[in-house]
Order: C-alpha cells, then sequence, then structure tokens
C-alpha cells in the first residue's frame, strides 16, 4: 500500500493505493494558510476494516505537524478518531 498526496493551494487529498486500485481517500480544504479542513473520508468496500482511514489520518497528521497547521475535522469518521485519541489534540484548531 502507497500512499499520494495532491494538494493544489485550496483543496487536497491523501489517497491510499494497492497495486494500483484506490484503497481510500481523505479529502480536506485548505482554510487560509494555518488551517485545513478535513471535508470527508472514504473506503472502497473491499478495503473497510483495514485501518485504510487510520492510516490516512496519520498521514495527514504528520503533514500538519510539519507544517504547523491547525485542523478542523468536518469529517465524521476523522472527527470520530479525533475524540477518542487525545494525543493528535495537539494538531486540532
Amino acid at each position: 500500500m502507497g500512499i499520494e498526496q495532491t494538494d493544489d493551494g485550496k483543496h487536497g487529498s491523501f489517497k491510499l493505493l494497492e497495486d494500483g486500485v484506490l484503497a481510500g481517500e481523505m479529502a480536506y480544504t485548505w482554510a487560509g494558510d494555518s488551517m485545513l479542513i478535513i471535508d470527508h473520508t472514504d473506503v472502497s468496500d473491499q478495503f473497510r476494516g483495514q485501518g485504510v482511514g487510520h492510516k490516512l489520518l496519520h498521514e495527514l497528521i504528520a503533514f500538519v505537524r510539519q507544517r504547523q497547521v491547525k485542523v478542523i475535522p468536518l469529517c465524521p469518521f476523522a472527527k470520530s478518531v479525533f475524540d477518542k485519541d487525545l494525543s493528535i489534540h495537539d494538531v486540532l484548531k
């Protein structure tokens, strides 16, 4: 499995691919230079239950920590993970 990121300065996403097949995607929107909003997470049916969403979120967290950016998790999946995991609250807006 490999994770690819795209970012056009307004919107971006992290996509997890396995053997060229899209396993999942986490999309975000920039809200200024120092904050982004996690819009949604989508995992393909055949990859559900394999931790794809968590892998995408942890990649996004590493990205924002490196850039000292804060996060607003509007996506229900991301919000539920933030609610349960205090170790990632440092990136919350």
